[in-house]
């Protein structure tokens, strides 16, 4: 498995950066990518991974206006997703449906639901919230963080609540906690931000910290990981945030983006501009274990996190999903537009 060999790959037309799993697709393992040409008609496909596990098939090719700069699946109804695009002059942010008969129109096209439009700076991403059946959605530019109420049947979005994060910090990204519908992980060009949409008030921070990418531990609650230009990874108790309780080395190059597993406890997939994705199992020690876990219990003890290194890219690799129905595959996706697909299998009994 080393150097992604085994991996079952996928050709996207033009260069792309977003891929995201169809969470609420649960009878097929499937991921949504999007394209990133600036003279040709951008495309969205929809990727499943055949009965076998021994293909990638495309079962919808839908045409986007422009460019695809972010992309989000929704959480609980699997033919509607979200993209943030730019159209040569300004960004965008909009809610899509795809149509019901797509798997037998030759060029179907996709169904514009929402646009969400309240923004005057460069979005930056769209988030879901991760848990349950909500209508409610963040959009985030470089000043702003919007709160959404979306109503698919109506085919509108209304801004429920607005907050500037300061001039002082360019916003860049962030995540919603699946602990906590009203908390959100924002990335700044200096800091992380902590969130309460309740009050639309940020609540904490670390400062002097360029994190490219934030996302929530899933099967532990205050675990926070973030890709950082200079530090690599790093793993915080947002109780705690004095410092990271756990740091890896990341990418021989800038370490762009972080996922973890949504079932395995420490298991952390990260992406870089060096072409290469790696798989980590991250001791997680919060102050309410005490001790960490066995794996890093004394130095003489201590085991290289580094499971895997993925190293069959001709190109930096942006894009990371992990299978929230198989949570054992992950699928990443390269500049040049090309997906692989891998299982970690193998590496399990080695946690």
């Amino acid at each position: 498995m080393q150097g992604g060999s085994t991996g079952i790959g996928y050709g996207l037309k033009y260069q792309a950066r977003c891929i995201a799993d169809v969470k609420a697709d649960t009878d097929h393992t499937s991921f949504i990518a999007g394209t990133l040409s600036l003279k040709e008609e951008n495309e969205v496909h929809l990727i499943r991974l055949n009965n076998g596990g021994t293909e990638l098939v495309c079962e919808g090719l839908f045409s986007h206006p422009n460019e695809i700069w972010d992309l989000a699946s929704c959480p609980f109804d699997q033919r509607i997703f979200s993209t943030v695009f730019f159209n040569g002059e300004s960004y965008g942010a909009a809610i899509w449906q795809i149509p019901e008969l797509y798997g037998q129109l030759n060029s179907p096209q996709l169904e514009r639901i929402a646009a969400l439009d309240a923004h005057s700076s460069k979005i930056r991403c769209v988030l879901w919230c991760p848990t349950g059946r909500h209508d409610k959605l963040i959009s985030i530019d470089e000043q702003n963080l919007f709160l959404w109420s979306l109503d698919s049947s109506k085919k509108t979005a209304q801004v429920q609540s607005q907050e500037s994060a300061g001039m002082l910090h360019h916003l860049s990204g962030g995540a919603w906690d699946p602990h906590d519908v009203n908390a959100v992980a924002l990335t700044s060009d200096s800091a992380i931000q902590l969130w309460d949409l309740r009050t639309m008030k940020m609540t904490n921070s670390v400062e002097q910290v360029h994190a490219r990418s934030v996302d929530y531990n899933v099967k532990k609650s205050h675990i926070l990981v973030t890709a950082e230009d200079e530090s690599g990874i790093r793993i915080w108790d947002l109780r705690m945030l004095k410092a990271p309780i756990t740091e890896l080395p990341g990418h021989a190059h800038w370490t762009w983006t972080v996922k973890s597993n949504p079932e395995f406890d420490g298991l952390i997939l990260s992406a870089g501009t060096d072409s290469a994705v790696s798989l980590w199992q991250a001791p997680i020690q919060s102050s309410e274990d005490g001790t960490p876990e066995s794996l890093f219990e004394s130095p003489t003890k201590r085991a290289d996190p580094l499971l895997s290194s993925y190293s069959d890219y001709e190109d930096s690799v942006y894009g990371l999903a992990w299978s929230s129905r198989e949570p054992w595959i992950f699928a990443s996706l390269s500049y040049d537009g090309r997906v692989v697909v891998e299982s970690v299998k193998p590496h399990l009994s080695k946690k």
